[in-house]
């Protein structure tokens, strides 16, 4: 499986904590990955993007991804304001946290690729009691994205990640997000 992913979403917000997660969810698992940020000297709250590149075999480019088989937003109020669908490769696919219908998004960003959508401010806040989706957003790619990697590779990596950092109890709410975004998606 090659595949390319595009992460937007703003400072602050889990963006390059996620693309991390996932990336070292992709090497446990035997797969090769390139994940970074893209961003210079922008504050908490700006736009940002990140990236994650992943083959079975050794990767030898170096460049950001121009055209992503996976979009991923992990602010919906980047739609409109920011052409997340760019470079998108035809049969791509956006999932964004985007309180709408999967047709509503496919609407808002006038494009004809699959789209899924999940409120995961909402379940981020509800579960963690903070806004920060990017946990929940894993959730939703790994149901999304069949074979991406094992969802139970997925939540030993965020226990892995966050231990040390975070307390268990947090870790716990962290993975009731991960699940119920899972369980959510459109």
């Amino acid at each position: 499986m090659d595949m390319e992913i595009c992460w937007h979403g703003r400072g602050g917000q889990g963006v390059v904590t996620a693309s991390e997660i996932l990336a070292e969810t992709v090497v446990g698992e035997g797969k090769y990955v390139k994940a970074f940020p893209e961003f210079g000297p922008e504050r908490m709250g700006a736009p940002i993007r990140a990236f994650t590149r992943i083959s079975e075999n050794p990767i030898r480019v170096h460049t950001q991804v121009y055209e992503p088989d996976v979009v991923i937003v992990l602010d919906g109020t980047l739609i409109g304001k920011v052409d997340v669908t760019k470079g998108l490769k035809k049969g791509g696919v956006i999932i964004a946290n985007y309180p709408g219908t999967p047709e509503e998004l496919k609407a808002a960003l006038g494009t004809e690729a699959e789209c899924h959508t999940l409120d995961a401010t909402k379940i981020s806040m509800e579960e963690i009691g903070r806004p920060v989706a990017n946990t929940a957003m894993l959730g939703a790619l790994v149901k999304i994205v069949p074979g991406i990697v094992r969802y139970e590779a997925l939540e030993l990596e965020i226990v892995s990640k966050f231990t040390g950092k975070l307390s268990e109890k947090v870790i716990k709410k962290n993975l009731a997000a991960l699940n119920r975004a899972n369980r959510e998606v459109a």
